[in-house]
């Protein structure tokens, strides 16, 4: 449902602006309203200046209330209601009285002054639009006030889901720290040198790839499939031809955007339970295909997969499958896939499935 202009944030952006646009249209309407009454009813010249004043003196009695309705909405909530009831009798009084005056002056074959008829006449009318007047007040200031905390909420939100986003990337560098720096210290204890300034030359090409992009930034799957490869040179110092890899990754589907880092950990584990305990290594192969609008990327192996005695866990330090779903869950809430399959001896494969966009995903903060 989209709001009218009026009660948009932009017209309420500057509330000082917003209250004198509001006043100044609300008692000019209330003067022409008034004024084609008494038109269309044949009244004399002499009641349209009775008009005239009471729109002014309306307009300056409720400057007054707003003044004092700023006042009573900072004190307890009894106290405020109880003294804005009494402002509101006392202004309503106050308004019957100057319309008892002025009426008095065009009245005919009557003596200046007020009686109490006549104030009792005008009470009614003055009550209606002041009440009404002040409805308004408090109706518009407790939507702004709503709309305040919509936002304030909305604003948390996004921080606290950045803030776990934050969380779920910073769980995967350290896992992939000790696993790489283990690997170059061994290589330095069988003095491999040129091997181990190797694997350190790439694995300072993949952090400072990595490091790069903010940890709940997203990324195009061309670069995802890029840090793939960077990190797959690192590991393949350390199983040479045991890994063998593919990449399938139609054209169009290059510039979707996922989770940065999303995949390394699908790698990561394939390499653990499918090319490490196996003598001759075992096949990964990453595939991304675009199906409609959305987007289907399959990392598989050709390890043992799942064994009853030994079920394929999570990595090691508690980094995978688990993380990727809390961080797909976290980008496209319920619009994803996210399965697995296998099979004893026919290896392990992973499903995943998401929205295909093309921009940055930007939460809404108001």
């Amino acid at each position: 449902m989209v709001k009218p202009a009026i009660f948009s944030r932009p017209f309420f952006e500057d509330k000082s602006r917003a209250f004198w646009m509001l006043q100044a249209a609300g008692w000019t309407g209330y003067l022409l309203l008034r004024t084609v009454a008494n038109i269309s009813n044949a009244i004399s010249f002499e009641s349209m200046i009775v008009v005239i004043v009471e729109s002014i003196a309306g307009y300056c009695i409720t400057l007054l209330l707003s003044t004092l309705y700023g006042y009573y909405r900072r004190l307890p909530r009894v106290p405020g209601i109880v003294l804005t009831l009494l402002t509101l009798g006392g202004a309503t009084i106050t308004y019957a009285v100057i319309d008892a005056f002025t009426y008095s002056f065009v009245r005919p074959n009557a003596e200046l002054g007020i009686t109490l008829p006549l104030v009792g006449a005008t009470f009614f009318l003055n009550f209606t639009v002041l009440a009404g007047w002040s409805a308004l007040y408090f109706g518009i200031n407790f939507y702004l006030i709503v709309e305040q905390q919509i936002d304030e909420m909305q604003a948390l939100e996004t921080q606290a889901s950045s803030a776990q986003l934050a969380m779920l990337r910073y769980q995967l560098n350290p896992h992939f720290l000790f696993n790489t720096l283990n690997s170059i210290s061994t290589l330095v204890l069988l003095k491999q040198t040129e091997r181990a300034n190797a694997m350190l030359s790439r694995l300072s090409a993949f952090l400072r790839y990595t490091l790069a992009n903010e940890p709940t930034a997203h990324v195009t799957v061309a670069q995802e499939v890029e840090t793939l490869k960077l990190y797959l040179e690192i590991e393949k110092m350390r199983f040479e031809s045991r890994l063998r890899t593919e990449f399938t990754v139609e054209p169009r589907v290059e510039k979707a955007r996922l989770p940065s880092l999303l995949l390394q950990p699908l790698v990561e584990n394939a390499i653990k339970y499918a090319v490490t305990p196996q003598e001759e290594g075992a096949d990964i192969a990453v595939v991304a295909r675009l199906n409609g609008d959305r987007v289907q990327i399959t990392v598989s192996d050709t390890g043992p997969g799942l064994i009853a005695a030994k079920p394929r866990p999570s990595l090691s330090t508690g980094v995978g499958l688990a993380n990727i779903r809390d961080r797909l869950a976290q980008a496209y809430g319920p619009d994803h896939r996210f399965e697995t399959r296998s099979a004893p001896g026919k290896g392990f494969r992973v499903e995943i499935e998401f929205p295909f966009q093309v921009e940055e995903p930007v939460r809404e903060a108001a």
